[in-house]
């Protein structure tokens, strides 16, 4: 039996066991917070358009997902929480990518949502005492900005993971989490190959609070990947964050420094390094200015560089999704940002330059602008952009555009 089987399995059997013994107790409350819970419904209906400067046919994409979710009321510490996700296809003229649509592999551009069901997630939380809380099942696992560790939430399946986590502010201004991970549910559904990985994942990550303005976290991320060897990694960092008052509105920096070498199965021997730095500017008026940087490195000796491969990644390196996989070569990511917020509208505009960490060439530049609104208390609006403009060979020219409607009730 696989170690993430037996980890997984024997804290459900611990969790379960408590649940029964409690059960015989007071059988007519738990009755009580099963039907007390609430209820959740999600619309998101997307516009995404592509154009490469490629063989292949622009992507035109009309999608909706319809999400449902249900959380139970507590009893003895306990509840309980089931998402469940449908993705429709409406305007099909696309790739959704993990051979999800095998007749427009190869003829159309990716737009990286499939159809069909997903039981996005179903988990047990258990609350030992106000400083320790337990969860088991399928779970969204997000971790600072979600660099190293996310959910993929731009797309229209996100990505859970079945996981026991444990999270804790027993220690003193410490908020520690600590989760261990069988398997990572990804974008593409359990009909593809590509819907899932097998892992036995060990994340641990503890944010400190310095004083109300400034935190510190150390985190410790091993990947062991059953499936694709290259990226089991181990990622120890450290995060610094916090703010200034500066004028009429405050400045918010961040400094984050890790180290990454091979693991587990990995057939690779590399060691690489990443850090980002940033300063964001925001003001009374709305205003918001911000310059930043952000390297992933490469060992050149060995031939690998930085991986990242539960991450977030569409938040970073520009939305246009050029650097999914970080080049041979690592990457260098200078950007600045401007927000602003006019009436019911936020505005944002960021400009990157990238270009190669080690080596003397540049991979281009890319300009991302989006404009989002809540049209009332329930719906939202989105529009939003990304034009890369490419001076490698490697890459070429890129455009997307996307409109959004999100309803929530």
């Amino acid at each position: 039996m696989k170690l993430n089987s037996i980890v997984l399995r024997s804290a459900a059997l611990l969790l379960f066991s408590s649940a029964t013994i409690a059960v015989a107790d007071e059988g007519n409350d738990l009755a009580s917070a099963l039907t007390s819970g609430k209820t959740g419904i999600n619309v998101r209906a997307r516009y995404e358009g592509v154009d490469k400067d490629n063989a292949l046919k622009d992507a035109n994409a009309l999608t909706a997902r319809l999400r449902l979710n249900y959380r139970t009321g507590k009893w003895q510490g306990w509840s309980a929480f089931a998402e469940y996700d449908h993705v429709f296809h409406v305007l099909r003229d696309f790739n959704a990518g993990g051979g999800t649509t095998p007749a427009k592999d190869g003829v159309y551009q990716t737009v990286a949502d499939p159809k069909g069901s997903d039981l996005n997630q179903l988990y047990l939380d258990y609350a030992v005492s106000d400083d320790w809380k337990l969860r088991i099942g399928r779970q969204r696992v997000l971790l600072d900005n979600q660099r190293f560790v996310g959910g993929v939430g731009w797309r229209q399946n996100e990505q859970t993971y079945d996981a026991f986590a444990v999270s804790s502010s027993a220690i003193s201004k410490t908020a520690l989490t600590y989760a261990y991970v069988g398997q990572v549910r990804r974008i593409f559904g359990q009909t593809s190959a590509a819907g899932k990985m097998n892992v036995d994942t060990h994340l641990l990550n503890a944010k400190v609070t310095i004083n109300d303005s400034w935190s510190v976290t150390p985190y410790f991320y091993l990947i062991d990947n059953q499936d694709a060897a290259v990226t089991s990694t181990s990622t120890f960092g450290a995060r610094l964050a916090g703010n200034v008052i500066v004028g009429e509105g405050k400045i918010g920096l961040v400094a984050e420094l890790a180290t990454q070498s091979d693991a587990g199965n990995n057939p690779a021997s590399y060691d690489a390094d990443y850090s980002h730095l940033s300063a964001l500017w925001s003001m009374d008026n709305g205003l918001s200015l911000g310059l930043a940087f952000e390297s992933l490195g490469t060992d050149s000796a060995n031939f690998q560089s930085f991986r990242t491969p539960l991450a977030t990644l569409h938040a970073f390196q520009g939305w246009a999704d050029m650097f999914l996989s970080t080049p041979g070569n690592g990457i260098d990511d200078f950007f600045a940002t401007v927000k602003f917020k006019a009436g019911k509208w936020n505005l944002t505009g960021v400009y990157h330059d990238f270009s190669a960490e080690t080596g003397s060439f540049d991979y281009g530049t890319e300009l991302d602008v989006s404009a989002g609104t809540k049209i009332s208390k329930n719906y939202g609006l989105l529009f939003k952009g990304a034009f890369f403009s490419t001076d490698s060979l490697s890459y070429v020219d890129t455009n997307k555009f996307w409109i959004m409607f999100t309803a929530n009730y």
